[in-house]
């Protein structure tokens, strides 16, 4: 009697992955907490349209409302870190035998792809981190925008009414005037678990990276607008004093924590220079 086996899915199904493009060179787009791979749609039909050396990978996280059964894929205690969302990049990338990319890392993931560039710096060939922090919360001689006060009610207040705060934190974390994206994301948030969404912010919010800075090498291309109020400019200038490898400070004259939702085109100037256009 012969047992088949149900083959498991790969990490690219589970994650949503598709590829776009037919280009020789790589761009990958890894979206931020609480969204998914349509955060790029703004755009990627541009990137399509004048970057046709390159092709482009999205991809959902775990935690993503986007992932169709994410009891599956996300384990609280597994991803109560970066480390485990950076091994999760590198095995995706090398699953689908991709290397040397230009990686492009919405908040969050700006600095999963630092620990990823870290491991296996060779998948890597620029880092694009797009209001990302190495650590939100204030401590003695560093400004990370919060106290653990400021912490601690976001907790409750997800934990309490998780849709009343979804509403809140979209009009907050992106200009209230877009109210296309504020609503964008809204539905975004909301599409995802309560009890991930909780868990994943204790992993953000409460995370240190500092000291993993110094040892990424990788060329950065540093990302911020002129007005967010997650990410303070005090914490991207420690960002570029502190990593090793060669990197700048691009600005973007937008509010909020998401110009590619509402500066898109500013975002893509910055694109243009790093993939020479």
């Amino acid at each position: 009697m012969v047992i088949m086996m149900k083959p498991e899915k790969s990490l690219s199904t589970a994650m949503n992955a598709r590829i776009m493009g037919s280009g020789k060179e790589t761009l990958v787009l890894a979206h931020g907490y609480g969204g998914d791979q349509t955060v790029w749609d703004k755009i990627l039909p541009s990137l399509l349209t004048h970057h046709t050396n390159y092709q482009i990978l999205l991809f959902d996280w775990s935690f993503s409302g986007a992932i169709k059964d994410p009891n599956t894929l996300f384990d609280p205690a597994k991803y109560s870190a970066y480390d485990a969302f950076a091994n999760d990049l590198i095995a995706l990338l090398e699953e689908l035998n991709l290397d040397s990319t230009i990686f492009v890392g919405h908040s969050m993931s700006g600095m999963i792809g630092c620990i990823a560039s870290i491991k296996k710096p060779h998948l890597f060939a620029h880092l694009i981190l797009i209001g990302s922090s190495p650590r939100y919360v204030n401590s003695e001689g560093y400004e990370g925008g919060f106290n653990i006060k400021d912490i601690e009610e976001l907790f409750s207040s997800i934990e309490s009414n998780y849709d009343e705060w979804t509403s809140g934190f979209a009009s907050v974390v992106i200009d209230k005037n877009d109210e296309a994206s504020v609503k964008m994301f809204e539905k975004s948030l909301k599409r995802m678990k309560p009890d991930i969404a909780l868990s994943t912010a204790k992993t953000v919010f409460l995370s240190d990276h500092c000291d993993i800075l110094e040892k990424v090498v990788i060329p950065c291309t540093i990302v911020q607008t002129t007005n967010d109020i997650v990410v303070p400019i005090s914490a991207v200038e420690y960002m570029k004093k502190m990593i090793k490898g060669e990197s700048v400070v691009e600005m973007i004259d937008t509010i909020g924590h998401f110009p590619q939702l509402t500066a898109p085109l500013k975002l893509l100037e910055v694109f243009d220079r790093v993939m020479k256009i």
